[in-house]
């Protein structure tokens, strides 16, 4: 929001602040802009582990998501938006990579005094390659291209994403010493963020992780906690893994 002050006014058409971010608010209560140029959402917000499960309806308004942590951990329906663009560095391969979808339309109308590396016409008529394309990363996201193909596909990746978010979630709801304070609809199917009934607790359970080989399940600075990120190259076998060290762990401290 800060960045895109830079460029034109901007209407904040909904906010989850009132629950501290748990929740999607629901478009009904929306207050969108009447002549606005786009909608723009996050589809899934990896700190506090809210996910949208549904695409909002735009009507004219181009809509335009950041689909940096969900991008092909499930299907999507391109056609419903005007632009959705996703960092490489969750599910596609190292960071450094971009992926824009852009409809065609769109293409053309860049402000007076746009960078020409971020003008979508520009890069398009050049194929992508304006400038020297992250080679590797290219590389190394054709792989993980293959690798989808080689599980199922899309499809077949999105059910594997709902077992292993349902193992974790289940565990957390049926016990009272784990919390996730997100709305059920609402969890993210990718980042899982969880406190304890004591947060004295946190650096033993971090340290006990780090001995089991589970790194980087610090919760982000800004709401503390735990955060297990189970992106599509986790393996439900890390997920099972995970549930038994908590279970282990709870039974040894609550």
């Amino acid at each position: 929001i800060k960045e895109a002050k830079l460029f034109g006014a901007v209407n904040i058409a909904a906010s989850a602040e009132d629950r501290q971010f748990t929740y999607v608010p629901p478009q009904s209560g929306w207050k969108r802009s009447a002549d606005a140029a786009y909608l723009h959402y996050c589809a899934n917000e990896t700190i506090g582990g809210v996910e949208f499960s549904w695409i909002p309806e735009t009507g004219n308004v181009p809509l335009v998501s950041d689909v940096s942590s969900t991008f092909l951990s499930r299907p999507i329906d391109v056609s419903k938006f005007g632009l959705i663009y996703g960092g490489a560095q969750k599910n596609i391969g190292p960071a450094g990579l971009t992926i824009v979808i852009v409809r065609e339309d769109l293409l053309g109308h860049a402000p007076k005094g746009t960078p020409t590396m971020l003008d979508y016409k520009v890069q398009a008529d050049a194929d992508s390659m304006l400038n020297t394309p992250p080679t590797w990363a290219i590389y190394v996201a054709g792989l993980v291209f293959q690798w989808l193909k080689r599980q199922g596909g899309l499809a077949a990746i999105e059910k594997l994403n709902i077992e292993k978010a349902k193992l974790l979630y289940d565990y957390l709801d049926g016990t009272r010493f784990y919390h996730n304070p997100v709305e059920p609809a609402d969890r993210s199917r990718m980042n899982v963020p969880f406190t304890m009934r004591d947060a004295a607790l946190d650096e033993p359970f971090l340290k006990g992780a780090k001995e089991h080989n589970m790194l980087q399940l610090k919760g982000h600075r800004s709401v503390g906690g735990m955060r297990a990120s189970i992106y599509n190259a986790m393996p439900i076998e890390g997920v099972r893994a995970l549930v038994d060290y908590m279970r282990d762990f709870e039974r040894r401290n609550g």
